[in-house]
């Protein structure tokens, strides 16, 4: 009996490890699938079209978690360590991004950055082989600055920057200086971006490329661009009792001196109706100075109460254009670009 006893512990034991084992393998698997998340699979589809003597290619990007399901955030489409464009997942995990490309051959690559759920992946390297072109143009390129890394994230009310520079393509068959544009859209509301210079010209002796430890005279031009949030703001409210110093004085005679003057007409009007309509015209008119000078007036409320609580830039991500724009004197020429805007 006491061998049968001691064989039961004995089973109840290696059962007991063995349920234990299982359920650390468990929690770890869970830990791990936490840390790393769902694992995905990023495709890259590249077509090419020729329009206004240049190569334009389109990129066009999928994200796809193993469970089947859509992921969420942004791609960024490199050339080696340089990234062309970075664009935001739509609801579907699909993105498209138009790509202006110098002629020569081309491996590009999408690399998606992850999210809460999905981890990071990068697609297999798509070749693109660009005819040169013989007409003057120009692309753009992005480089942060600080923050120092794209996406660009910023906490509403913090400012970033980043170079933008114009890289001229067949510069010297200009016949006259050519003069870039930029601008930027698909800013979220409350943010603003400002270039600094905002027109860039571009000369046939403008340089092409940039070797490590140029001057800024030895390579192409750049503009500096500054993306600026607004943070959520109170506005101090003044003292009620301030209208009764000395300065509101004026304030105070326009809205005692209708009211006299309605009174006085009234008594006198007993008697003297032509004189009561006359001076209600003139209650009337004062009435509306007032109206038109004091708390009424949207100018007034400013100087007295100051401007209305400023409103945050809204979270989010946020996929911008930054666009340039030039012309020949015969055509227009528009280059764009796009990175993404985190706010936080």
């Amino acid at each position: 009996m006491r061998g049968m006893n001691r064989r039961s512990l004995r089973l109840s034991l290696v059962a007991g490890l063995g349920m234990a084992l299982t359920f650390a393998t468990g929690i770890r698997s869970l830990a791990q699938s936490a840390t790393s998340g769902i694992s995905t699979e990023t495709s890259l589809a590249v077509t090419q079209s020729e329009q206004g003597g240049q190569t334009r290619a389109v990129a066009q990007v999928s994200v796809t978690g193993a469970d089947g399901m859509p992921a969420t955030g942004s791609i960024a489409i490199l050339e080696g360590s340089k990234e062309l464009a970075g664009v935001v997942l739509n609801a579907t995990g699909q993105a498209t991004s138009q790509l202006t490309l110098p002629g020569g051959l081309h491996n590009l690559r999408a690399v998606y950055s992850g999210d809460a759920m999905h981890g990071a992946s990068s697609s297999s390297l798509s070749t693109v082989q660009v005819t040169a072109s013989t007409t003057p143009s120009f692309t753009l390129s992005l480089m942060p600055v600080a923050p120092s890394a794209l996406p660009l994230v910023l906490t509403a009310g913090d400012a970033g920057t980043i170079n933008v520079t114009i890289v001229p393509v067949n510069p010297t068959a200009l016949s006259a200086p050519m003069f870039v544009t930029l601008s930027c859209s698909g800013l979220p509301n409350q943010a603003s971006c400002i270039f600094s210079p905002s027109s860039i010209e571009v000369l046939p002796t403008s340089p092409t490329s940039c070797a490590t430890g140029s001057p800024a005279s030895a390579c192409p031009p750049v503009s500096s661009l500054v993306v600026q949030t607004q943070a959520a703001g109170t506005v101090t409210r003044l003292n009620p009792g301030a209208l009764h110093t000395k300065g509101s004085q004026p304030i105070a005679w326009a809205l005692l001196l209708p009211g006299a003057l309605g009174l006085g007409g009234l008594a006198w009007g007993a008697r003297r109706r032509a004189w009561l309509c006359r001076l209600s015209l003139l209650a009337l008119v004062a009435l509306v100075t007032m109206l038109g000078t004091t708390a009424c007036n949207p100018r007034y409320y400013y100087f007295n109460h100051g401007p209305p609580n400023n409103l945050a830039t809204p979270s989010g991500t946020y996929t911008v254009t930054v666009t340039g724009q030039s012309s020949n004197g015969i055509t227009a020429i528009t280059q764009n670009t796009t990175m993404v805007l985190t706010v936080q």
